[in-house]
């Protein structure tokens, strides 16, 4: 669980290149596009212009390069031809990157077209709640104080935070301990210790928090047909407090 600061510097390599392909994508005119293309696209970039795999492909006999969640979909979206990005949408594309052993994990919703103020305040609050979320982390802190103010700043905007799926360690391997809830108490939890490496990802629904999950065994979508929106980044506690090592060139840290 405990990373080496070699191996940080790893992880950080290919957050540097995750955050490229995020870059590569806000380039792009996705109104009008299918998600599958979307797919296609940042498969294509990440073996043929950055020299790395995408992580997800073949995970869990996952077929493709990314996760497509658009409007009532949670998390877990399977690219599709049909599928056809419109004026209106949010639409969260989250990618895992691997280059050198070590894997980097990072989501983000896009806007498409003319969105409505409803979905654009969705958005923006749970991107306030993810940089929440991360302002948290510290060594000797907990995990329940970034569910805490994850959730805090969900709930003071009227959203609800999904439960069912949350953040997890990450290095070698996509997914390790420990498990990073969106919502709980503050001083509660494992004690977070310097070279501890997780994402935080936290799903926020414009309605209730209940979810189902499709007939394709992936997808998963709000159980009252409302919009839902993510952000995630994979973070890592330094001995002074955290560093994020999926940061776009277009953030500025707001911890």
């Amino acid at each position: 669980m405990i990373k080496k600061p070699e191996e940080i510097a790893l992880m950080a390599e290919s957050g540097r290149l995750l955050a490229s392909v995020f870059s590569h994508l806000d380039g792009l005119s996705l109104q009008g596009m299918s998600t599958l293309q979307v797919n296609d696209l940042v498969d294509n970039f990440i073996v043929q212009q950055l020299q790395a795999r995408p992580a997800s492909k073949g995970q869990y006999g996952y077929a493709y390069a990314l996760n497509a969640s658009r409007n009532e979909v949670v998390c877990h979206g399977v690219p599709s031809a049909g599928e056809i990005l419109q004026s209106g949408d949010l639409v969260n594309f989250d990618i895992t990157l691997e280059k050198n052993g070590y894997i980097a994990d990072s989501s983000k919703t896009y806007l498409i077209g003319e969105v409505s103020p409803q979905a654009r305040q969705l958005a923006a609050v749970t991107y306030e709640a993810m940089w929440k979320g991360i302002g948290a982390v510290r060594p000797g802190g907990r995990l329940g104080d970034i569910g805490h103010a994850i959730e805090k700043h969900a709930r003071a905007h009227g959203y609800s935070v999904v439960r069912e799926y949350c953040g997890h360690g990450i290095g070698k391997e996509m997914h390790e301990a420990p498990e990073v809830l969106h919502w709980g108490k503050a001083k509660t939890g494992l004690t977070l210790r310097e070279g501890m490496t997780f994402t935080i990802e936290p799903m926020i629904n414009q309605g209730q928090p209940g979810v189902r999950t499709l007939r394709d065994g992936w997808t998963v979508v709000t159980r009252d047909g409302a919009l839902s929106a993510q952000f995630e980044h994979t973070v890592a506690v330094t001995r002074d407090g955290v560093q994020v090592l999926t940061l776009r060139p277009d953030e500025t840290p707001q911890h």
